[in-house]
């Protein structure tokens, strides 16, 4: 089959955001699937374009509001009021209609439009859904900006994330009503849309990479307990300030924590061994940095890609619930608590173990295997209820239509979009 992806973010060669990494296993599963794969959407500056697949970058955008200065944001403010669109959408009207069009009609003929998320899709629906479609759930994204509605600090945020909500429900719905296959990738996620298209949605089990390296030499830890994450998308700092308020002072004072990622204000914190490290250059390195990985995530929707991580690693944890959606399998060196009480004992309890030598640590290749098999499964049945391939040959893009494709070893392209975790109001 000819496949167009269609995503804010295009799928990069080094994928480091939840949302990157999903977007790289879908595009490598399906190209594993023997599909030809055309991409369209945005680059992260500072980024390279996956090398499999052909990509058609939009131009260049950054859409992270903690990247961009006041004037920005009420222009998107304004773009997305005089649209009546949602914001995260707004952001994507840069590249404009006729544009995308364009892009479309030179790259037919193609089977399916696969529409990865509401951003850009629900910036052009109806140009995109003029085809077949399939459409890919990060997040029940309606009830995620409910939930931060919710939490917002200020009256102003709050009824941002309200409109946000509110505009969300129709275009999800408009999405998922008119795709013949929905993916979502945890299965809460598929009742999330409705009862009345939940029989068109299937669950697509994550990798955070194709291939997993060679383990290397193993290290002593470096800390008791290591966290990483985006802590500036508001789903994940309600988890670590859960973490912090009602989890930490329970800990013991002599356990070292270290702390990674972005995070726009650092709270204050009486433990003595905690650190903040802002950002790190191997985000898989620093978890195995730690002795013990807490997965702290309290709400939203979606799968935690941190989980998938540490279940690749093998590395001994204790899970909020929360955090385990979309897993199938649960390594036994996972231990499952809500309770602040709970969740301290057991990391105390881990900690003590790997003191006296016993590391918990499992090959994470098992996990890996079984997590890849099902997501090609998945992603089979799903685009076997496509119509029949095309089998005339794709037309190139003229110059006048767009701008040539980045393919595989065509060196590293030009910078374009921003990220953005989720989908989510930044």
């Amino acid at each position: 089959m000819h496949l167009v992806l269609v995503s804010s973010l295009v799928p990069v060669e080094n994928p480091s955001s939840g949302f990157d990494i999903a977007n790289r296993a879908v595009l490598d599963g399906l190209c594993a699937l023997g599909h030809r794969v055309s991409v369209i959407g945005y680059l992260q500056p500072g980024q390279s374009v996956a090398a499999d697949g052909e990509t058609y970058l939009l131009g260049e955008l950054e859409v992270a509001n903690a990247k961009v200065g006041a004037a920005t944001k009420l222009r998107w403010l304004a773009t997305a009021v005089l649209n009546r669109t949602t914001l995260s959408s707004a952001k994507m009207l840069k590249a404009g209609r006729r544009h995308v069009e364009t892009l479309l009609q030179g790259l037919q003929p193609f089977d399916a439009i696969i529409l990865n998320s509401v951003q850009l899709p629900g910036a052009f629906s109806a140009v995109f859904q003029k085809h077949p479609t399939i459409y890919v759930a990060h997040n029940v994204e309606a009830d995620s900006a409910l939930e931060n509605a919710a939490s917002a600090s200020g009256v102003l945020e709050r009824l941002l994330f309200r409109r946000e909500a509110g505009l969300l429900e129709q275009v999800e719905r408009q999405l998922t009503q008119a795709a013949s296959a929905i993916w979502t990738f945890a299965e809460a996620d598929r009742f999330g849309f409705g009862y009345a298209v939940s029989d068109r949605a299937a669950v697509l089990p994550l990798v955070t990479r194709w291939e997993l390296p060679e383990s290397g030499v193993e290290r002593l830890p470096e800390y008791d307990l290591a966290l990483i994450g985006t802590w500036s998308w508001k789903p994940n700092r309600i988890g670590l300030d859960w973490f912090i308020s009602t989890v930490v002072p329970l800990l013991p004072a002599d356990m070292s924590i270290g702390i990674a990622g972005q995070m726009p204000d650092v709270p204050a914190v009486a433990h003595s061994g905690l650190r903040f490290l802002g950002r790190v250059p191997d985000a898989r390195a620093f978890v195995e940095t730690g002795a013990v990985v807490p997965l702290i995530s309290r709400g939203g929707t979606g799968v935690q890609l941190k989980t998938i991580e540490t279940f690749e690693l093998g590395m001994p944890s204790v899970a909020t619930r929360a955090s385990l959606r979309g897993i199938g399998e649960i390594p036994a060196n996972c231990s499952i608590a809500d309770d602040p009480v709970e969740f301290a004992q057991l990391l105390t309890g881990k900690v003590a173990q790997v003191r006296v030598g016993d590391r918990q640590r499992l090959s994470g290749a098992t996990f890996h295997r079984a997590q890849k098999a099902r997501l090609l499964a998945t992603l089979e049945r799903g685009l076997a209820g496509l119509a029949k391939p095309a089998t005339a040959p794709a037309r190139s893009l003229s110059n006048e239509q767009a701008a040539p494709p980045m393919k595989k070893k065509s060196g590293t392209p030009s910078h374009g979009f921003a990220v953005h975790e989720g989908g989510k109001l930044q």
